[in-house]
């Protein structure tokens, strides 16, 4: 088991059955209340294996205290048609039972294990292997200072000062054209007058002309009478 045991720290069995009966197993240790086994027990089929976790639980590691934990992995052929498996171990005869023992070890890493697991740890720098033409750019600050500032202000009263000059202009605009239909709409209403007027005026100059000719005509009639 690796440490620091601050946390839980897992490893794992494989058991193998490479017998053509299925076996039944069973994981005993030394010290129950130190380790959490799962599964603790099964069956396994012929030619098949199973992986066994073993969690130890965090504690205060003395390097000076030898381990005395010991784990048993026992084993027997599963009867045909087993139903109850506290049953096969209690009914088992101490012939038919086989068993691997397995001693725990504790190690903790070394400073330098340490520095290089920091080291590992850190995010690699992103490096850019594109070529850029010219200088990097400079990243943006979140904060602005006092010179951005000021120009961010002026920019907003120059937006402030066209937008009144848009304003007006838009404003003239629609006065003018409010004024240019009050006109085309007067000459719509004044052109049947200025029509009659035109045509009072041609048909008053013909009888002009009539009279002015009369008085000539009587003029030069008189003269050559008398």
């Amino acid at each position: 088991f690796p440490g620091p045991f601050t946390d839980v720290v897992t490893t794992n069995l494989k058991l193998r059955n490479p017998s053509d009966r299925k076996v039944c197993f069973k994981v005993k240790t030394t010290a129950p209340r130190r380790y959490c086994v799962r599964p603790n027990s099964g069956i396994i089929d012929p030619g098949s294996s199973v992986i066994v976790s073993v969690m130890l639980q965090p504690f205060d590691y003395d390097p000076n205290e030898k381990s005395k934990h010991k784990f048993m992995v026992q084993t027997t052929y599963a009867p045909p048609n087993i139903t109850d498996m506290e049953a096969v171990w209690k009914e088992a005869k101490p012939d038919e039972l086989m068993d691997s023992k397995l001693r725990c070890v504790f190690e903790m890493p070394n400073e330098n294990d340490k520095l290089n697991d920091i080291d590992a740890s850190k995010p690699a720098p992103v490096l850019n292997t594109s070529k850029q033409d010219g200088p990097m750019p400079k990243p943006h600050s979140v904060s602005l200072n006092d010179t951005e500032t000021r120009k961010l202000v002026e920019e907003c009263k120059r937006l402030q000062a066209e937008i009144m000059k848009l304003t007006d202009e838009n404003r003239h605009l629609r006065d003018e054209g409010l004024r240019l239909r009050k006109v085309a709409h007067s000459d719509k209403s004044g052109s049947p007058t200025a029509l009659a007027l035109r045509d009072n005026g041609s048909n008053s100059l013909p009888s002009l002309l009539v009279v002015i000719a009369a008085i000539f005509i009587g003029f030069f009639l008189g003269k050559f009478i008398l």
